[in-house]
């Protein structure tokens, strides 16, 4: 349960077929929010489907993930926490927010989920982008569970 929510930290929509790789990014700021959208999108995927090599390759060195419950891992240690399966049977992430600042970016969104055992959930977060050498990658992840 821990690991699911501490780490429903970037976007929410679970794309299906084969989505663009990190390298693949055109140039311009319609260009960029695209990309940040399918990079979103794939950061979710990859939570509920353990894919830890899309998270090598869309992770910066110095990333940082604050989850759920106040805890602060770095990259190598989120990895090995996204290798765990996950216990969720759904996730998907609603009221997606791009912002665009130069060569910085912050998604905002909300999640909503249903745990193995059947339990709904939600919660927010924020993560944020850092364009380096014409590629994106996720710098910052911070989520909150939502009390119902």
């Amino acid at each position: 349960m821990h690991r699911m929510i501490g780490v429903i930290v970037t976007a929410m929509a679970v794309a299906g077929g084969a989505l663009p790789m990190a390298h693949d990014q055109p140039g311009g700021p319609a260009d960029d929010r695209s990309m940040l959208a399918t990079l979103n999108d794939d950061y979710v995927r990859s939570v509920l489907t353990s894919d830890t090599a899309r998270f090598e390759q869309i992770l910066a060195p110095d990333f940082r993930n604050t989850g759920a419950d106040g805890a602060i891992t770095d990259r190598r240690a989120f990895i090995a926490l996204m290798a765990r399966p996950s216990n969720l049977t759904s996730l998907r992430c609603d009221d997606v927010e791009i912002r665009l600042l130069g060569d910085t970016a912050i998604i905002h969104a909300r999640t909503v989920y249903v745990m193995s055992d059947g339990r709904p959930g939600s919660g927010r977060y924020t993560d944020i982008w850092r364009k380096q050498d014409g590629r994106w990658l996720a710098v910052a992840a911070h989520v909150t569970r939502l009390v119902r």
